[in-house]
């Protein structure tokens, strides 16, 4: 339980970091809501296109370089950045939505019926 609670408060310094580092460029000026999302978007698509036309085999031989594994890195870093910014946008606490949300999918999906499925809920 303690090392949960010293993993929030870390997770809940790194988001105050982000909104810092953005707050000394001055940058919200340019955050807003349909920017915020077409960087959101911009984001996962970068990412995506990491892995775009290779194999499963190609993957798993060019995740053992670290150029690769440090391009997936910043990728998910930028991804996450602009969801902490989206968040703070609605003033919406990201560390407590996402906790609300796997309660609701413990709810949805239990594992006597999720357990080794690909079902949606509606489906189980």
């Amino acid at each position: 339980m303690n090392s949960n609670k010293s993993s929030l408060k870390n997770l809940d310094m790194l988001i105050k970091e982000v909104i810092k580092f953005r707050e000394k460029r001055n940058w919200k000026q340019f955050h807003n809501l349909n920017n915020l999302l077409l960087g959101l978007g911009i984001e996962c698509s970068e990412l995506q296109e990491l892995f775009l036309w290779k194999t499963e085999d190609q993957i798993n031989t060019e995740i053992k370089s670290n150029k690769f594994r440090k391009q997936i890195e910043n990728e998910i870093a930028d991804v996450f950045v602009f969801l902490i910014y989206i968040s703070e946008h609605f003033n919406i606490n990201i560390i407590q939505a996402t906790n609300k949300k796997i309660s609701l999918n413990s709810k949805k999906y239990p594992i006597r019926k999720s357990k080794n499925s690909n079902l949606k809920y509606n489906k189980l």
